[in-house]
């Protein structure tokens, strides 16, 4: 005896009120780079406490993800004299948000740091950071 597979039917209300709350929850990416010019044996690494901050509403996005890059307190190794990129995953950002700071809050010198990011419809962005 064979089974009928019946397809659900989703109220377009639900599917409305769904769809908002995915585009809610869009990330953000930077794509980082740097480059050790003054010590042989630069290291690097990210805190949890790194965030993307609205200018206009003071809003704060988390990180959620990090890829070729070590969490505190772990270090990464980079070559010297090379280009070295890493990629860092926000929670998103208001629909509203035009420019944006990037930035690592920790309990000693050296946080990475980048302000004035201009907003794109893409949500990627590729940055040059400072040891």
């Amino acid at each position: 005896m064979s089974e009928t597979k019946v397809k659900p039917v989703i109220a377009e209300e639900l599917m409305t009120a769904l769809q908002s709350e995915v585009s809610a929850e869009s990330q953000v990416i930077l794509h980082c780079c740097i480059r050790s010019e003054m010590f042989p044996e630069e290291k690097i690494r990210i805190w949890a406490s790194t965030y993307l901050v609205d200018r206009k509403s003071e809003h704060v996005s988390r990180l959620i993800h990090f890829e070729n890059i070590s969490l505190f307190p772990d270090w990464t190794d980079i070559p010297f004299g090379k280009d070295y990129w890493f990629t860092l995953v926000f929670s998103g950002l208001p629909k509203d948000c035009k420019v944006f700071d990037f930035i690592e809050l920790i309990p000693q010198n050296g946080g990475f740091f980048h302000e004035g990011i201009r907003r794109n419809s893409s949500d990627v962005y590729r940055i040059k950071l400072d040891i």
